[in-house]
């Protein structure tokens, strides 16, 4: 079973919203939407839960879903504030849709979940006592009780502190993964959907311009715009990206990463340190490079690199692990 999106657009007076979306989502992986606030990323999501009126085809297992109401969808929406009910206990909530069903043994899928989420114990706690990492977790226990088909998750870990949110994005990993759950999740934060997802989409503007394996995507950027978005440091243009690789093929540009390049004795390429800093590993460079500009570099702690005070000319040597070339035109 997958989820399947064809031509997929939504617009408000008028004005579109998404457009154009063509996404595929197998079954048991997590597909994360990653965009800037206002890219339609969440418009998109609620497209797929039913929740807003969409062009083009929405599909699940090879049957359309347009005419499916949203309850009868099979699916799940998780938001980024949980929507806990306040008045009912932990144990309550996340059996909330099993009473709607009357589905038998509530109380030990109950139990069962709670231990997935890393919840034993707080059954009978009340919403009010939680953390907002715990109540994120109730919500996520809630959201799988039933077994949805699709697990759509809305900027899930948005409202918490960074801290937090970087310790509870490993842990929704694995339990979408011990539960084999098929989800989707839209983010604007690059940590959280390499952390939590199998494969990536890149949306802007309401277009997903690029899909792919997480890996795929992050090593070959679509464009310069996304290799930017994804945390490259400087897309170069095939003139001055000549200068650090010899050649470049007609039309590319190349991205740099942070630590593109390396200090060596004999490196082809020659600059000067514009700024440096140390860290417990590796001295951290800011190199201006003639015909390039300034560039990242990285050296190992010696006795050498220590003397390398802004002013100071350098070679520098290209690690070709950290370049990517962007097939196409800016």
């Amino acid at each position: 079973m997958s989820l399947l999106l064809r031509d997929v657009a939504v617009a408000y007076d008028g004005a579109p919203a998404v457009r154009d979306v063509h996404l595929e989502l197998p079954d048991g992986q997590v597909l994360a939407v990653l965009g800037p606030s206002g890219c339609g990323k969440s418009t998109l999501l609620r497209a797929i839960a039913g929740l807003e009126p969409a062009a083009g085809l929405v599909a699940w297992d090879g049957q359309d879903l347009a005419r499916v109401p949203t309850h009868q969808r099979g699916f799940a929406l998780m938001f980024q504030d949980g929507q806990l009910f306040g008045h009912l206990s932990v144990a309550r909530n996340v059996g909330y849709a099993l009473r709607l069903r009357r589905t038998r043994g509530i109380d030990d899928r109950v139990e069962e979940l709670l231990a997935l989420v890393g919840l034993e114990g707080y059954a009978d706690r009340m919403p009010a006592t939680l953390s907002g990492g715990e109540r994120q977790r109730v919500a996520l226990a809630r959201s799988l009780a039933v077994q949805p088909r699709l697990l759509l998750l809305d900027e899930p870990l948005s409202a918490l502190d960074a801290g937090l949110r970087e310790r509870l994005a490993g842990d929704l990993r694995d339990i979408l993964h011990r539960s084999g759950t098929t989800a989707l999740m839209v983010t604007h934060d690059h940590d959280e959907a390499f952390t939590v997802a199998d494969r990536l989409a890149v949306m802007r503007e309401g277009r997903v311009v690029q899909q792919g394996e997480i890996a795929e995507v992050w090593r070959e950027p679509v464009d310069a715009e996304t290799a930017l978005f994804l945390g490259y440091a400087r897309v170069l243009d095939p003139a001055p990206a000549a200068a650090l690789l010899g050649e470049v093929s007609a039309g590319a540009h190349v991205a740099l990463r942070r630590s593109a390049l390396r200090v060596d004795a004999a490196g082809p390429v020659s600059g000067v340190v514009v700024a440096r800093r140390g860290t417990p590993e590796l001295w951290r460079l800011v190199v201006d490079v003639a015909g390039v500009g300034e560039v990242d570099a990285v050296a190992t702690l010696d006795a050498r690199v220590e003397r390398l005070e802004p002013g100071v000319g350098v070679r520098l040597s290209v690690d070709a692990g950290r370049l990517a070339v962007i097939r196409g035109r800016r």
